[in-house]
């Protein structure tokens, strides 16, 4: 079986490590988000490909869901003393190397899918990880800040004001122009599955489809497209995708999220148990729904999660 999967960070990670046991002999692709990746200390950093590169690698930090596990800050802590920003975003020393490599393979005219390739050969993730395009695209997000409107980075956005202000517009940066990284057309027309895990529908995923050409590519492929909720109860799993939500007039809700990807999309939604009582609505917007457990609390859920959206597209297959 080959399956695409569009992923995000921790929570299209986590998905991807209970996707790889529920199915073992499975080619699968992922194609990762960009639109994160911020340059910092004359450095490129890509902060969803290197989260599913090291939690597939194992080497991702269990506890926070990114970056390295037995990390040291002596680096961060020295660029302070110089009064060298952004102290908001902390990149840890066994995390410097992996942009440093990046960054010198880049400027050596090698493009981010090479570089991710060559990364990846470190770490063994078991998937094909591409990025969506080797074109430059960053998320950015209108907020009024001091009376104020103006647009900063995703990062500086949610890692340092913590969404605590309203997003009032989100713009993938470049996406208009991007092209598709090499591989990323031609995997999803051989997959016979594609899947949307229960990463942010507006940033992660949705940053992906704002690339020319994948989102009809999806469309057009003919296979089952099944996505996983990544709202639980009207709130997020992880994270403050309400903000974003908000920010593209969707509200926050598992049955929103769908009808937001639309059925022209999507074949199949899951939603968690507590949301049963939207499969209905889900249903009549034209998109096969169940509603199972979805809360990747170890990974074991992980993977009965993976094996249940594998069932409902064989569903949608029959």
């Amino acid at each position: 079986m080959r399956i695409v999967v569009l992923a995000g960070g921790i929570g299209g990670a986590r998905f991807l490590r209970g996707l790889k046991v529920a199915a073992p002999d499975a080619d699968i692709t992922v194609i990762g988000n960009t639109g994160d990746d911020i340059h910092l200390f004359g450095l490129k950093v890509c902060p969803d490909l290197d989260t599913v590169m090291y939690t597939l690698g194992g080497g991702i930090n269990e506890e926070q869901g990114w970056g390295r596990t037995d990390e040291s800050f002596r680096v961060k802590e020295e660029l302070a003393a110089y009064g060298v920003g952004p102290e908001w975003f902390g990149l840890g020393d066994r995390d410097f190397a992996t942009h440093i490599v990046r960054t010198q393979m880049l400027a050596a005219g090698y493009p981010l899918s090479a570089v991710t390739e060559a990364l990846c050969e470190r770490w063994q993730p078991g998937v094909r990880l591409i990025p969506m395009s080797d074109d430059r695209v960053e998320t950015h997000v209108a907020v009024e800040l001091d009376g104020e409107r103006r647009a900063i980075h995703f990062q500086e956005y949610w890692v340092r004001l913590r969404a605590s202000v309203a997003a009032e517009a989100v713009v993938p940066v470049g996406a208009e122009q991007a092209k598709p990284a090499p591989g990323v057309l031609e995997a999803i027309a051989a997959a016979d599955v594609v899947l949307f895990p229960p990463s942010n529908p507006v940033v992660s995923v949705g940053t992906i489809l704002a690339v020319p050409g994948i989102r009809e590519a999806i469309a057009e492929a003919g296979v089952p497209v099944v996505g996983l909720s990544p709202i639980v109860g009207d709130a997020p799993v992880r994270g403050m995708a309400d903000k974003v939500l908000a920010a593209v007039g969707v509200e926050s809700g598992a049955a929103a999220v769908a009808e937001h990807y639309g059925s022209g999309l999507l074949d199949g939604w899951l939603v968690d148990t507590v949301d049963a009582g939207v499969v209905d609505r889900v249903t009549e917007a034209g998109i096969r729904c169940r509603a199972v457990p979805l809360l990747m609390t170890d990974e074991d859920a992980a993977a009965q999660m993976a094996r249940e959206a594998l069932r409902l597209a064989e569903e949608v297959r029959a």
